[in-house]
């Protein structure tokens, strides 16, 4: 086990550093932790996975750029709540500390990465219905698939590398500096760093969605005064409008889940965290699970085509299960017992 600089509030746990930060101290603690985490990450990978399916299998709505943004959403939630949810569950309620450095670098850079991503593509969803609403006319120009498959391998590579620093040599083992006192290996100028990424990237969010919300209010007045001229612009705007208050929704949920936690974060940095509030921070960490495994609601509950293409599917599985009671196998079986009855 490398050895590091251990945080001065859990000098206690000298003589393995890995134990300094298994901050659940009591069974019960341990069972929340367990439930909390298989519950949204189990929710998570299903919805998200039928997300991607439904975007996916579809031809229509796979082709348009706001549905890749949604997809790399989806994407990045699922990878998130898998890797989060082995190591954070192996790390805190089975107290597994013998891997290491490298892998516990590369897992945390996994959870990062996709969070991170899963950030990013709110950014670029919110740019995209912000172009659409704002320029509708030279909307396909702008925002072509090509476009934004670019986007989106840039915003993964660019995520990737910011995460994948720690494991590249910024750590306070191989600097021999100050480490975190929230995980292990980690340090203290890293950690600052990827905080402030993560405010620019909320902050990013905001105004986008701000001037997305600002032309959707524009829009709702100009159909109100305008509901006798029917047609395909108006039609439109509503779609506009209405994907606008899903990602309003989106984000309000992904500010209330995200706040704790990067709170805490950034009081790491300037002060000492309690052994209480470090537990807080362990809890608080599966509000980002619970973001990712709300957001699909949102688009089912919001977005007509993928409603649509929802119901869709359903009817298919149903008329596949009915198949085999209407096949002629079944109905000659059926009337074989009618006349031995």
């Amino acid at each position: 086990m490398d050895s590091c600089r251990i945080p001065a509030n859990a000098s206690k746990c000298s003589g393995n550093t890995m134990e300094c930060f298994m901050v659940l101290s009591t069974q019960a603690q341990k069972i929340s932790i367990g439930i909390l985490c298989g519950l949204f990450g189990t929710m998570c990978v299903f919805e998200n996975s039928l997300v991607l399916y439904l975007i996916f299998s579809s031809p229509g709505i796979r082709k348009k750029p706001s549905y890749l943004f949604i997809g790399s959403l989806a994407l990045a939630d699922i990878l998130a709540s898998i890797i989060f949810v082995c190591s954070f569950v192996s790390f805190h309620v089975f107290n597994e500390a013998g891997f290491s450095k490298e892998v516990f670098l590369l897992q945390l850079g996994g959870v990062n990465t996709s969070f991170s991503a899963s950030l990013s593509s709110l950014l670029l969803t919110a740019l995209d219905r912000y172009i659409s609403i704002s320029r509708p006319s030279e909307y396909k120009l702008l925002m072509t698939r090509k476009r934004a498959w670019t986007a989106l391998a840039v915003l993964w590579v660019t995520c990737a590398t910011i995460a994948g620093l720690p494991l590249l040599g910024w750590n306070c083992c191989t600097l021999d500096s100050s480490c975190s006192e929230l995980f292990p290996f980690v340090d203290d100028n890293y950690q600052s760093g990827w905080v402030c990424f993560v405010v620019v990237l909320l902050g990013c969010i905001v105004c986008a969605y701000a001037h997305v919300l600002w032309r959707a209010r524009q829009h709702v007045a100009y159909m109100e005064q305008h509901q006798a001229q029917a047609g395909k612009q108006n039609s439109r705007m509503r779609m506009d409008v209405m994907l606008a208050k899903t990602l309003a929704m989106v984000l309000a949920v992904l500010m209330l889940c995200w706040s704790p936690v990067l709170v805490l974060m950034i009081y790491s940095v300037f002060g000492r965290l309690s052994d209480r509030l470090r537990k807080v921070f362990a809890f608080c960490s599966t509000l980002c699970l619970l973001n990712s495994m709300v957001n699909p609601i949102i688009y089912a509950l919001r977005s007509k085509e993928l409603f649509s293409s929802l119901r869709r599917v359903l009817s298919h599985f149903r008329r596949q299960l009915k198949a085999p009671e209407e096949s002629p196998e079944a109905e000659s079986t059926h009337k074989s017992s009618v006349i031995e009855t």
